[in-house]
């Protein structure tokens, strides 16, 4: 793992949270008007702590019956197991009878890819190594807690800040335990992102997860959407069929390990997906990379990024599943 001091120094600090249900937010926090989120389910909006003065995330959840109680739970619970610098760490939590709050590591940077559809900047091959690799770091320590994201798309990568190049994994609401031994299925997901097994309605496992890190790879590389269709239903289709080419001409310039990268995690059989630690070890990750604080450079004038990305990001927000359910909002609820 490739880490700055700087880095080390900003780690959010572990803490043993207990779901409080004695008080409310409102008594430790002061809930600022500065709304950074808002979805079906709930909202997000900008806090303060009273004891410390620090700045954190306050995500507010409405309830209703006893799954949807049940979901937040659960949430919270994974949360509290996945204490690592390269995910979106919870602080706080609270519950009263219809709604929870979630107390949030706030992140200021936005998303990546809001970044980098900018026309001022490109995404160079280098800096998806980069990137790529604090993605696997992230998913790599979530599959040792023997935890599945299965939400894994652009919208769900935050950059640390608008100007550093620290990345993190955030939304754990569809995120489910895993048990080797169990028949774990689930269908629910974006389309463009999910892997077969999910449309197919067959087991899945950390291998699903990885299927996503290869279509984001894929989408990162060269601003395009490897199965995206006319529609949901033709580009479900597309996953299951599990074709797809580098033809485009946008890998024209893409190096050959970086496509044998793609090509060891978008196979239809999960098991011969290569694993988090095998994506750390392959060559295309293994370039000796120096992180400054200070940020990529990722300027070129001349340059500007494809257009197709921009609409397939547009898609991707705009698509899912029938049976996807999420309590997510903007970059916190997705």
């Amino acid at each position: 793992m490739f880490t700055t001091v700087r880095e080390l120094e900003c780690l959010f600090e572990t803490t043993n949270i207990i779901i409080k249900k004695d008080c409310w937010v409102t008594d430790n926090y002061e809930i600022s008007d500065i709304l950074l989120g808002k979805g079906k389910f709930g909202e997000v909006k900008q806090c303060l702590e009273y004891s410390t003065t620090r700045k954190f995330a306050a995500k507010f959840v409405s309830v209703h019956g006893s799954q949807g109680r049940k979901d937040i739970r659960n949430e919270i619970e994974i949360m509290k197991s996945l204490q690592h610098p390269r995910l979106l760490q919870l602080y706080d939590a609270y519950e009263r009878r219809d709604k929870f709050c979630l107390v949030l590591e706030l992140i200021s940077g936005g998303e990546l890819f809001e970044r980098v559809i900018n026309e001022d900047f490109v995404l160079t091959e280098r800096a998806c190594v980069i990137f790529l690799r604090q993605i696997c770091e992230g998913v790599d320590f979530i599959h040792s807690k023997n935890i599945l994201h299965l939400d894994m798309k652009p919208e769900n990568i935050l950059c640390m800040t608008r100007t550093g190049n620290r990345i993190k994994i955030i939304d754990f609401g569809l995120a489910r335990k895993y048990d080797p031994k169990a028949d774990l299925r689930v269908l629910f997901g974006t389309p463009e992102f999910i892997a077969p097994e999910v449309v197919n309605f067959e087991p899945i496992s950390p291998a699903t997860d990885m299927w996503s890190v290869g279509v984001i790879t894929y989408v990162l590389l060269s601003g395009l959407s490897p199965f995206l269709g006319e529609d949901d239903c033709n580009t479900l289709a597309n996953v299951t069929c599990a074709n797809w080419d580098f033809d485009a001409e946008e890998f024209e310039n893409i190096s050959d390990v970086a496509k044998d990268f793609i090509s060891r995690l978008l196979i239809k059989k999960p098991a011969k997906r290569m694993t988090a630690i095998e994506c750390l070890e392959h060559k295309w990750l293994r370039v000796s990379v120096v992180i400054y604080n200070s940020d990529l450079q990722f300027l070129l004038p001349s340059l500007s990024l494809s257009l197709s990305l921009i609409h397939c990001l547009y898609l991707c927000i705009s698509f899912s599943l029938p049976l996807f359910h999420t309590h997510s909002a903007s970059c916190y609820l997705s």
